[in-house]
């Protein structure tokens, strides 16, 4: 997803000539060729990711569309102050792009992961936050905030699913079947591991790549009168919670959460399958936890 991103680059900045991209160098060599076409659109400000949001929030200002990119822990987490005052105080709106995920770049070490990005980022107002799935997902994203004031954050990821799937904010059936049977809601590219790990488990999957604002009308809609639910989140375990609570707060319900578990940090490198594996978000995991909730 990465890769695409950068390659999306050139043709928006030529197609939307009031789009910019700000870089903390993270990127900056991908982007050479764009950087040359349009030198006065990408910007490289160095390694100050506070300072980038600041110039990004300045361009919304002054009517630009700034496109800002890192690592999630210094997108979101080291510059939080910045995107909550500087983007969302004034009022303005950008396109924050992340890579890394949650452990992604697991050689890397704690400082290159940020489970809690999509956390922080749904308890600013104003925010839409996008887990794509599949490269071609993350390009009709970013073209679509490109052309908007918004204020979007797309989490890319190393791990995606083997297709695209749609992203209109809604939920969308993967696995049909009677509305008594359970109701599994992956979230990005987490969808092609849980349908796996269900296999054999007599449940319905639906998709979004759209966690933030989640589709609740979606969700009371595929839920039935007294749901047993469980979203599987490639992020920090529960993100999801308060948006499925009050959308069944008027229901009999059981609901599961399966994500990077709370209260426990990995502190051992490895690969992100090392990583999954430890999470509980490879298959075998995931499996292991559905079985819990639904028997």
């Amino acid at each position: 997803m990465r890769e695409r991103f950068y390659a999306e680059l050139g043709p928006l900045l030529d197609a939307e000539p009031r789009t910019a991209v700000v870089l903390a160098v993270i990127g900056a060599s991908s982007l050479r060729e764009v950087s040359a076409r349009h030198p006065e659109r990408v910007i490289d400000i160095g390694i100050r990711e506070q300072a980038m949001v600041g110039v990004a929030g300045g361009l919304a200002l002054t009517g630009i569309r700034p496109i800002v990119h890192t690592y999630a822990p210094f997108l979101v987490e080291r510059a939080y102050e910045q995107v909550k005052l500087d983007l969302g105080h004034q009022d303005v709106g950008a396109v924050l792009v992340s890579a890394g995920a949650s452990y992604d770049a697991s050689t890397a070490g704690r400082t290159h992961q940020a489970p809690a990005d999509v956390t922080l980022m749904s308890a600013l107002p104003g925010w839409t936050v996008h887990v794509p799935g599949h490269a071609d997902e993350l390009a009709r994203m970013l073209h679509r905030a490109g052309r908007t004031d918004d204020r979007v954050y797309i989490r890319t990821s190393g791990q995606q699913n083997a297709h695209a799937h749609p992203v209109d904010g809604l939920l969308h059936v993967v696995r049909g079947g009677a509305h008594t049977r359970p109701l599994v809601v992956a979230v990005g590219p987490i969808l092609d591991t849980v349908v796996e790990a269900t296999r054999d488990l007599d449940v319905r999957v639906a998709y979004t790549s759209t966690p933030h604002p989640l589709d609740t009308r979606g969700l009371r809609t595929l839920a039935g009168p007294t749901p047993v639910v469980a979203v599987v989140e490639p992020y920090l375990e529960g993100t999801s919670a308060p948006a499925v609570a009050a959308a069944l707060a008027d229901r009999p319900s059981r609901v599961a959460y399966v994500g990077v578990p709370r209260g426990a940090e990995l502190r051992r490198y490895g690969t992100p399958k090392d990583h999954a594996a430890a999470h509980g978000l490879d298959a075998a995991g995931i499996h292991a936890r559905l079985k819990e909730v639904v028997g």
